[in-house]
């Protein structure tokens, strides 16, 4: 058994609630934490909303309608802005036409955005004018992560919407694997038609880690069948969050950086 399989199958527990899971994450220690946001800007967009998005693009920006994109900013940020103790909030595009599967961009030229509000006003902005590319790859947005919880000596919760399938599988599981050495929670958010397989994969099939540090949501699928939808959403994307910052405690990811 490894470690992250000791830890985190020692008291896993499912909530019905997002009262439950807010009390789970505060008892597991997690007083204040940064918050990384990354949006998918990958061309596949233009086409992932064939069944869920009344065949629009997953990124149409629209007074008529509100996108995935922007019910997960709304939903996530609702819920993770309390555990954010200065408001700031990083977030980054990847997969677009310039930063393709290499790198990332920020989505304010300087600074971080104030709170999640600002991060929907500026994907609101800034979303119309990008020029939507590929192919889709986690790492550079990782490594970014990394870099950040490096510089602030923080737990930080990464949160990633994206569309479909990673393109480079290899590259983004040894992301994945190499920031279990930190104090970083990934979530995963697939919106758009899927098919969710690699995902799934990430999610149950990762090779030893020092923690289990990857969550993946099927955000249409929750949407779909939840009586309350975004309370749903909101309790699976944060539900191995307390496991997950009670590994960070026990390996002393904090402390030994």
């Amino acid at each position: 058994m490894s470690t992250a399989d000791a830890i985190s199958d020692d008291d896993e527990k499912g909530y019905e609630t997002l009262e439950e899971v807010t009390k789970a994450i505060k008892k597991a220690g997690v007083n204040s934490c940064g918050l990384i946001f990354g949006i998918d800007y990958t061309i596949s967009n233009k086409l992932q909303g064939q069944k869920t998005f009344d065949g629009h693009s997953l990124h149409d920006v629209s007074k008529d309608r509100i996108n995935p994109y922007q019910e997960v900013i709304c939903i996530l940020g609702e819920t993770l802005e309390p555990l954010d103790d200065d408001g700031s909030i990083n977030a980054f595009g990847f997969g677009d036409r310039k930063s393709k599967d290499k790198k990332t961009f920020p989505f304010k030229p300087q600074g971080e955005c104030d709170g999640f509000a600002e991060v929907l006003d500026v994907y609101n902005e800034i979303t119309p004018k990008i020029r939507m590319g590929g192919p889709t790859n986690f790492a550079p947005l990782i490594k970014k992560a990394v870099d950040i919880v490096r510089k602030n000596q923080e737990y930080h919760i990464l949160v990633i919407v994206a569309d479909g399938q990673v393109t480079s599988e290899e590259e983004t599981i040894q992301a994945i694997v190499d920031a279990s050495n930190f104090p970083l929670s990934i979530i995963v958010i697939g919106v758009g038609d899927g098919p969710w397989n690699v995902m799934n994969d990430l999610d149950e099939k990762l090779p030893s880690r020092k923690f289990d540090n990857f969550k993946f949501v099927d955000f249409h699928e929750i949407k779909g069948s939840a009586r309350n939808p975004q309370t749903a959403i909101a309790i699976e994307a944060l539900s191995e969050i307390p496991e997950q910052y009670k590994a960070i405690r026990k390996l002393k990811l904090i402390e030994n950086m």
